[in-house]
């Protein structure tokens, strides 16, 4: 462990600077040990030793990331290949004289780039507001003397004193407990309190089983203690955690990953094009700066320079819709990164279920009683056999109900926020309950004890004693054998009948099925007792068995089951018990057969290779550790999977950050779990998961749509240029007038493309292979030939312009330039849809695209008839019949792809706008 701590001077019981025992050890010292290796004492340490060990220690606060700085999202907008093509060719045109064109390129790098930065750090100022540090204040005994102080000067060998509601401070190993129990859900994943005392345990204990320790960021569900701070701050459990995140490194979306391979690409074909025209040129005796210019004319129609803004804007447009679905989103790109998911790990605690106990089943004597209702809502039905009960008129029934409520110590509170209960999870399922039956009995006795015998680990029930009708009366609740041992009597109807062997044996099996189904089961019983003591509780009439569950929430299984149809594994990885979680798997339509279902302790002595082989059958992974949950994702990954990893808890920082896409809770989240998660769900719900798988293949689909109109437009907008310079041809349109087209013709009807609605049918195909290349073959094959289209269109027009009348060079360029924007521009239908857009409901379900074309087509008309915008583009004004022959040769490329989408109107449409 860490050296330099005070521990225990045999000669003097002075605090030295030597090591503490390995931290793992501390659960299995006893209560006097830990205090000799401490030098501290049930009485605490003195202020001046602890202020001198805290000088040693530093402060007990778990170190925290720094925030991002705008320049660290600046650079990450800046390490795109497509800027650095930018940069080059605007230095290019810089150094050949050209500083109109230079400028032009320099505005588009400033443009893509501020638009990333601006939505970017808007994204990650917002979550930052949510990460709000609360200073936690701690009782500790010092000298002898209870007082409060912040928790930041905690020290190893402080006394802390533990109440219910308070936060464990730091790691601290038990001196007393009475009736302790915690909260460890954030850090194990264990969804019910765990109880907790003060006999050492096992040295090979797991976390979870450690019951002599408590451990910070958890909370005391119940009960008190006393316990002596063991570490601190990073030393910490919890900074534990902290250290395997600072292992981790982000890795990068399959989009950025896809896109940065497409801009390598881009660099190879500019390169190999620009070199092969230029010595081309060069042989036939051309100018070195004729050469150069046509090198900057190819560079500049090689790169789509509004390919960096309109991905932007698309994931930023993906963002805001998923922020109207309650989903903040960090990082843009993880809205396209849940979209390529294959795999989803969720949490099962307060992620796949509610998070809150609720009593699903009442077995009263041979009767099953289902209670309806979720959480802490005291709203709800009994029904027997599909039949409604009024346990106002059922005396079983009302009696098992005031049972649960005299035994529960909770409080029911109703706020804006809706129901609330504080104290014990399972008393406040108990409490709830008897509030959904609304009894208002006057004539039984008060609801407020005389005494209490609160439950105990060795007794394993609790009592709550009440006076009425000259006698006292126990109430009881507990674990069923043990309850089952203080009855002699089973209450039935009106009456009562003698619980005799058969009879308990009927119970206990009845117990068993239900904890088969995943639920916790409480007994309850009551009667007449001598007195407020545990040896007189004796003779009691067992009345219910109590089923709690913690039920999968509100549409969580319908999720689960679109995601499937989606190609996506839902996989549960938690803290809890292979029985519980099974339940809830199967509840939810998980598989839970005997290979689907694994232990954490298995995963210890499996290797990587056996781990991946059998990884993909398992869908539910239990009694994990923060350790194992990260180990699971890495396996998932390795194997090729995308994985998005959602949780609420510390103990899944560690995975979160290491998934593909961490999504984490925004209300019941830890702020170290939102801190590391590119997306947090702002209302805790599952099903949002669901919609963001939606939206992020929709943006991937828009994606491609306007990479394949942006790269057919400059594909042939190269291949007009390199046509030209084979030809032996002057250039058909200059390094200018490509820049306008690429910013206007390609940047804004793209930018429709970017708003198409989703493709009928998205979430009932699987995911995108992993390693699926934007270009594919398909894909390439399509851009190609709707590139030699417009390129045969436009030269056909330049052509025409060089041969008839006598007008000049710039009149050709102009038809050129006219018909390349316009033939641009009307394939856009093409990209839109594999189907015919042509179709009235097709046609009219983007109006932003029928707002681009018009637009471009009044910005075109500008270029050549706005004089000082026509001369700084070179163009000439058209006649009509010059206007004819553009519109003529444009429509080409659409009216072919229009034909061939309509000869395949029988065949079903593919996933993007790639024909």
């Amino acid at each position: 462990m860490t050296v330099g701590r005070p521990a225990a001077d045999a000669a003097g019981g002075r605090a030295t600077a030597t090591a503490f025992p390995p931290l793992a050890r501390w659960h299995a010292v006893d209560v006097r040990e830990t205090l000799a290796l401490l030098s501290s004492s049930e009485t605490g340490l003195s202020d001046a030793e602890a202020r001198r060990r805290l000088a040693i220690v530093g402060p007990n606060r778990i170190p925290r990331s720094p925030p991002v700085t705008a320049w660290r999202v600046l650079a990450r907008q800046l390490r795109s290949v497509v800027v650095g093509l930018l940069a080059i060719a605007a230095l290019v045109a810089l150094l050949m004289g050209e500083p109109i064109e230079a400028g032009a390129i320099g505005a588009v790098l400033l443009i893509n780039t501020g638009l990333g930065f601006f939505v970017e750090l808007k994204a990650t100022r917002t979550m930052e507001a949510l990460l709000r540090y609360q200073a936690v204040a701690a009782s500790v005994v010092r000298g002898g003397r209870t007082q409060e102080i912040d928790a930041a000067d905690l020290v190893p060998g402080d006394l802390v004193v533990l109440q219910a509601g308070d936060s464990v401070p730091a790691d601290a190993r038990l001196v007393e407990a009475v009736e302790l129990r915690t909260g460890e859900a954030a850090l194990t994943g264990e969804s019910m309190p765990v109880g907790k005392d003060a006999e050492a345990a096992p040295e090979e204990a797991p976390l979870p089983d450690r019951r002599s320790m408590v451990y910070a960021g958890t909370t005391v569900a119940s009960g008190s203690g006393r316990a002596i701070v063991v570490d601190t701050g990073a030393g910490t459990e919890l900074g534990r955690i902290g250290g395997l995140l600072g292992e981790i490194e982000a890795g990068r979306t399959p989009l950025e990953e896809r896109l940065d391979a497409l801009g390598r690409k881009l660099v190879w074909v500019t390169l190999g094009v620009a070199g092969v025209v230029t010595a081309l040129g060069w042989a036939r005796g051309l100018s070195l700066p004729l050469m150069l210019e046509t090198g900057v004319a190819l560079a500049i129609a090689a790169v789509p320079e509004g390919l960096p803004a309109v991905a932007t804007i698309a994931l930023a447009v993906g963002m805001g819709r998923m922020a109207r679905r309650n989903a903040l989103v960090r990082r843009l790109h993880a809205v396209e990164a849940l979209g390529s998911t294959t795999v989803i790990g969720a949490d099962k605690t307060g992620t796949l279920t509610a998070g809150e106990m609720t009593v699903t089943e009442l077995l009263l004597d041979d009767r099953e009683i289902a209670v309806s209702g979720e959480g802490f809502t005291p709203v709800g039905e009994f029904r027997e056999g599909g039949t409604a009960v009024d346990p106002a008129t059922d005396p079983v029934l009302r009696r098992a109900l005031t049972i649960a409520r005299r035994t529960a110590r909770v409080q029911i509170g109703r706020d804006a926020a809706g129901w609330s209960v504080r104290g014990d999870p399972t008393d406040a399922a108990l409490a709830v309950l008897a509030e959904k039956a609304g009894l208002q009995d006057a004539s039984a006795p008060s609801d407020e004890p005389s005494a209490e015998l609160p439950f105990d680990t060795a007794r394993r029930y609790s009592a709550s004693f009440h006076d009425g009708n000259g006698e006292l009366r126990a109430f009881v609740k507990g674990a069923p054998a043990d309850v089952l041992e203080r009855c002699a009597r089973v209450g039935v109807g009106g009456g009562t009948r003698l619980l005799d062997g058969a009879e308990r044996d009927r119970i206990l099996a009845a117990n068993a099925d239900l904890a088969r189904r995943g639920m916790r089961v409480i007994a309850l019983a009551d009667g007449p007792v001598e007195g407020a003591t545990d040896a007189a509780v004796r003779d009691l009439e067992f009345v219910a068995l109590a089923g709690i569950t913690d039920p999968p929430a509100e549409g969580v299984a319908e999720t689960v089951r679109m995601l499937s149809e989606a190609g996506i594994r839902t996989v549960m990885i938690t803290g809890d018990q292979a029985a519980t979680a099974a339940a809830v798997a199967t509840q939810l339509g998980l598989p839970t057969s005997a290979a689907a279902v694994v232990e954490g302790a298995a995963l210890e002595g499996m290797s990587e290779e056996e781990f991946r082989r059998r990884g993909s059958g398992v869908s539910v992974f239990s009694r994990v550790s923060p350790k194992h949950k990260l180990d699971i994702v890495r396996a998932l990954q390795a194997d090729g999977e995308i994985v998005a990893m959602l949780g609420d808890g510390v103990n899944d920082a560690a995975a979160l950050k290491q998934a593909d896409v961490g999504v984490a809770m925004g209300l019941r989240g830890t702020d170290v779990a939102r801190e590391v998660s590119a997306i947090v769900l702002q209302d805790d719900r599952f099903p949002t998961v669901g919609a963001a798988v939606e939206e992020g293949r929709v943006i991937f689909d828009n994606i491609r749509k306007f990479i394949y109109y942006l790269f057919s437009c400059n594909l042939a907008e190269v291949w007009v240029i390199f046509a030209a310079g084979i030809a032996g041809l002057p250039l058909p349109l200059l390094p200018l007038q490509i820049l306008w087209l690429n910013l206007v013709t390609d940047t804004f009807p793209a930018l429709a493309l970017a708003l198409e609605p989703g493709e009928p049918g998205i979430m009932r195909r699987p995911p995108r292979a992993p390693e699926a290349p934007i270009l594919t073959g398909r894909f390439i094959r399509s851009i190609s030939f709707f590139g030699v289209l417009i390129t045969v269109s436009t030269l056909a027009a330049f052509l025409w312009g060089l041969r008839s009348g006598g007008q000049g060079y710039e009149h050709a360029v102009t038809l050129s330039f006219m018909t390349l924007a316009l033939a641009q521009l009307l394939h856009l239908g093409n990209a839109r849809s594999t189907g015919d857009v042509l179709a009235p409901s097709r046609a009219a379900s983007n109006p932003y695209a029928l707002g681009a074309v018009i637009l471009v087509v009044l910005l075109q008309v500008a270029a050549v008839t706005v004089e000082p915008l026509a001369r700084l583009l070179q163009l000439r004004p058209l006649a009509p019949a010059d206007w004819a022959l553009v519109v003529a040769l444009a429509a080409v490329p659409a009216v072919v792809g229009q034909l061939i989408r309509r000869s395949r109107s029988g065949r079903r449409p593919a996933a993007s706008g790639a024909a």
